[in-house]
């Protein structure tokens, strides 16, 4: 089975990002969407951001596959993050979570830690994944598990 520090992906500009140049570091992975009932989320995962980023990356992946709410382009999802929530943490380009495109690093997050009643698929948008700083996948957050439930459960693992 490969690690997380297998994968690349694309940030919003179309960057090869490595996710080894973030070996060290507690991982937090975020299916995103702009015109959700749980994009205000934003504003949290920036705030837990902002608090620890020495030890935190965010990876957004901006994902049109529930309820057609990240209709966008690249270009126009990073504008509406900087505009609207003024987001520190990387964007990644958009992409299928589910389905026979889903992005590779998402097939192997699903594989890692399943939902409810061991299910793999992504139910909505801002389903997150937790990634130990070794990469290791260790918990997957419900949607509405918010940014600062999930600051709480860091703070102690950092601990």
């Amino acid at each position: 089975m490969p690690t997380i520090y297998e994968f690349s992906v694309q940030d919003s500009s179309g960057q090869q990002i490595h996710l080894s140049d973030f070996k060290g570091k507690w991982l937090l992975i975020v299916n995103t969407a702009s015109e959700c009932g749980f994009t205000p989320q934003y504003q949290g995962l920036e705030a837990m951001y902002q608090s620890l980023k020495d030890k935190l990356e965010i990876l957004a992946f901006p994902c049109n596959q529930f309820g057609k709410q990240e209709p966008g382009d690249n270009e126009q999802i990073k504008q509406f993050c900087d505009l609207k929530f003024n987001i520190s943490f990387p964007l990644m380009a958009k992409i299928d979570v589910n389905g026979d495109n889903a992005d590779p690093l998402y097939r192997h997050l699903k594989s890692e830690q399943t939902g409810i009643l061991g299910t793999q698929a992504i139910k909505w948008n801002f389903t997150k994944f937790l990634v130990s700083p070794q990469g290791k996948v260790i918990k997957r957050y419900a949607p509405t598990d918010k940014p600062e439930a999930i600051e709480q459960d860091l703070k102690k693992l950092m601990e």
